[in-house]
């Protein structure tokens, strides 16, 4: 198939697929070149995060979250794939080059992940009382490790020193009209194709600090109705050994494996990351596997409940073929 064009049908199956995996904020932060059956995956420069994602490291956590849907994507089409993470560095912005290629031996695994695409979705609403069973939980440590990374669920203390980070980072962003400004840009109103809509901020929580990050940047978003959220929450930190790019491309593979299975599972997730986004804060997370490596998502996993995803952007705003480029 290498003198071969992918079918405009089928790009438009595979990158349907890719862009709707998460990001921070819904931002979006990627763009595609296809030239035969070779698909790159470029951040997108005009979707940066500068002050609540300075390094650039949650959008090449999102590039991978998007790279492994396509996988999926393909293995649903019949065809494989293998790829390059970061594959030139005088390319900083070209982070997966995915080959797609028909195969015989294809990764039933992904294939029956791709099924969960369209399903799953952040789920910011409040949790039954029962734990998630432990067979869940390695299920979702073994998809994070299928990919090179490691999942580590919390204890209640762990949980309680999560939580106490969550009141410093606020405190630390009280004086910060950069972090709410950028925030108030992507989150709150009625959004159709990027952002977080305010249909999609869930109830307030009724206690603080909460498992849940409340996003809202409106005084009308601050109204919301308020629920109590469970006293224990099921969390797990997602980390890598290394903290280069294709290290955190390659979290992002691993995450978005783990939302997948999550969702076979009837679990949903959503993200407690804003401690994350100070490196001491970041260290402190991380310590708190007991673990070397880095930390790079706070995940709230709790039993699934229906929602609607975050709109997205259409495909063609998002692609380029190599003749264009």
């Amino acid at each position: 198939m290498s003198d071969q064009q992918l079918s405009a049908e089928h790009i438009d199956v595979l990158l349907a697929a890719a862009v709707a995996a998460p990001s921070m904020h819904n931002t979006q932060p990627w763009r595609f070149e296809v030239g035969g059956h070779v698909i790159d995956l470029f951040l997108d420069g005009s979707r940066t995060l500068p002050a609540e994602d300075p390094t650039g490291r949650a959008m090449r956590i999102a590039a991978g979250a998007a790279t492994f849907n396509l996988r999926c994507a393909a293995e649903s089409l019949g065809y494989g794939t293998w790829l390059g993470l970061a594959p030139y560095p005088e390319e900083p912005d070209l982070l997966a080059r995915i080959v797609v290629e028909p195969t015989s031996r294809p990764d039933d695994e992904r294939r029956d992940l791709a099924q969960q695409i369209p399903r799953r979705h952040t789920d910011r609403n409040p949790s039954g009382a029962q734990p998630l069973p432990e067979s869940i939980k390695v299920a979702l440590l073994q998809a994070a490790y299928a990919e090179g990374a490691e999942l580590t669920w919390l204890g209640e203390p762990e949980v309680r020193a999560v939580l106490d980070m969550v009141i410093d980072t606020d405190l630390r962003e009280v004086h910060d009209w950069h972090r709410r400004a950028e925030r108030a840009h992507w989150v709150g109103g009625d959004r159709t194709t990027e952002g977080i809509p305010s249909t999609a901020l869930g109830p307030r929580s009724a206690s603080y600090p909460a498992s849940v990050r409340d996003m809202a940047t409106r005084p009308v978003d601050r109204m919301r109705t308020e629920t109590t959220f469970e006293e224990h929450p099921d969390l797990a930190i997602l980390s890598t050994e290394g903290d280069e790019p294709t290290d955190q491309v390659a979290a992002g593979l691993a995450l978005e494996r783990v939302l997948l299975t999550a969702t076979r599972e009837g679990v949903s997730a959503s993200f407690l990351n804003q401690p994350l986004e100070f490196d001491d804060l970041r260290r402190a997370v991380q310590r708190l596997t007991q673990r070397p490596g880095h930390a790079h998502m706070i995940i709230r996993f709790a039993h699934s409940r229906p929602g609607n995803g975050t709109g997205r952007r259409p495909v063609s705003e998002f692609l380029r073929t190599k003749e264009e480029s």
